[in-house]
């Protein structure tokens, strides 16, 4: 007597992706956990973001990351602080314009355009800062957009 099996055989899984058949490959998946580390860093460190315009990225055709921002701290100290704050980054410093990056065997390639560095960004009076505009203890001449809301 032949028992027939009502499902075909299972693939194995796939041992070369992070999550099985349909993962990511693993090469993929640690460019993406070292762009994460890099992103987190960058997040928790409020004075870069404030001070930089068009902060964009995009991955490179060789398993690389670019990060580009306006204005802003040199690529140079960019390098330093993410060398100093992300676990296993092995920083070239390179120039105020671009630097590199070394995370988990991910290249990332740093580019300031028309960076003024961080001394200067701090001693800028007109400068826009986030943290500025957004704070509510300080008491201004005009009314906030929730005073005029309210009728307050």
């Amino acid at each position: 007597m032949l028992v027939r099996r009502k499902h075909a055989l299972r693939r194995p899984k796939d041992l070369g992706t992070a999550a099985g058949a349909g993962g990511l490959p693993l090469a993929d998946a640690r460019r993406y956990e070292a762009f994460g580390r890099v992103m987190a860093a960058l997040a928790t460190k409020a004075e870069f973001i404030e001070s930089c315009r068009d902060l964009t990225w995009w991955p490179g055709p060789d398993d690389s990351w670019h990060i580009e921002w306006r204005d802003g701290p040199f690529a140079s100290e960019v390098a330093a602080l993410l060398a100093e704050h992300v676990r296993s980054a092995d920083a070239d410093p390179g120039d105020d314009l671009s630097a590199l990056l070394d995370v988990m065997g991910v290249r990332f390639e740093l580019r300031a355009i028309d960076p003024m560095g961080r001394s200067r960004a701090r001693s800028r009076p007109h400068f826009w800062r986030l943290a500025e505009a957004l704070d509510t203890t300080r008491r201004t001449n005009t009314r906030h957009p929730w005073e005029e809301l309210l009728g307050g």
